[in-house]
């Protein structure tokens, strides 16, 4: 029986539900969720493998049509660049919704790779007869080699979907372990569960110009010992994460580590603190010290 093996681009503009399809895919949290803008920033490896099959699936950036500064630039290099180097692209909307941003990216959408278009969150859609006039109309904008509705929350048409991208991938032996599930390394996905919890306990106070660095992280047996530094743009804003009496920041950590000890199999302690890095976010340099590509 012949193994395929191959690398899928998951685009589309912020909020669509990249993430979680990457996540429902891979049957594992690699790739952090929440309903603000810029939650993906790296280019997140997640891994299937099945007696046939690896997928590989790149979670990509939401494609940024605003804030141009060296951070979106560099988080749009990112989706082009995936764009030319994997086999298979999913072109992930929301169903009933097409806008500039999906205009923008069909724009960069390669001509000579598959592109299925994956319609996200369609149990969430009141008016089910608008589903296949949206479908219709979709098939008139770019070639698309399948066009699948889903629910990635749900986990509606998943199994279609891969059977589907199964089709378009070349016959390769695997390139990763059949366990393996990402190719980020424990220390990264600390990071982005930290400032996942920061996201979703700050909501609308969020500050724009925030991330996480890891400054430590040690392994004793089943206990790691993580230092991290949530890094704001502006002195201000580190009154907003730290909240009264440090109890904001305190329960951030807590969530953060709670899911780091689930995901990791073993103990967590976690000391976090806030540092001002002023510009960071348009700093290139400062920008790659932080992982960015």
């Amino acid at each position: 029986m012949s193994f395929h093996t191959g690398y899928l681009a998951i685009v589309g503009r912020p909020n669509v539900g990249k993430s979680t399809l990457n996540n429902r895919l891979v049957g594992a949290k690699v790739s952090i969720t929440s309903k603000k803008a810029q939650t993906t920033r790296h280019r997140i490896h997640g891994i299937l493998t099945t007696d046939d099959c690896q997928y590989i699936f790149v979670d990509t950036p939401g494609f940024q049509m605003q804030h141009r500064n060296a951070l979106n630039r560099m988080m749009n290099r990112s989706v082009t660049q995936t764009l030319a180097a994997v086999d298979v692209v999913l072109f992930v909307v929301e169903a009933g919704r097409w806008g500039g941003g999906e205009d923008e990216i069909v724009k960069v959408l390669p001509r000579n790779r598959p592109v299925l278009l994956v319609i996200n969150k369609v149990d969430r859609l009141e008016d089910k007869g608008r589903l296949l006039p949206f479908i219709e109309k979709m098939a008139q904008t770019y070639p698309f080699a399948e066009i699948l509705p889903i629910s990635a929350e749900k986990g509606q048409g998943v199994a279609e979907l891969l059977k589907v991208a199964a089709g378009h991938l070349p016959e390769a032996p695997p390139v990763f372990d059949a366990d393996d599930i990402t190719d980020r390394s424990e220390r990264f996905l600390a990071a982005e569960m930290l400032r996942e919890k920061l996201f979703r306990n700050l909501g609308e106070e969020l500050p724009y110009g925030i991330a996480v660095e890891i400054e430590q992280f040690e392994q004793e047996g089943d206990l790691r010992r993580i230092h991290a530094a949530v890094i704001v743009d502006k002195a201000a804003h580190k009154g907003i994460v730290i909240g009264k009496s440090g109890e904001r920041l305190k329960r951030i950590s807590t969530d953060a580590r709670k899911e780091m000890e689930q995901l990791f199999g073993g103990r967590v302690w976690l000391e976090t603190w806030v540092k001002v890095k002023s510009g960071w976010a348009d700093d290139e340099r400062a920008l790659k010290s932080l992982g960015y590509e």
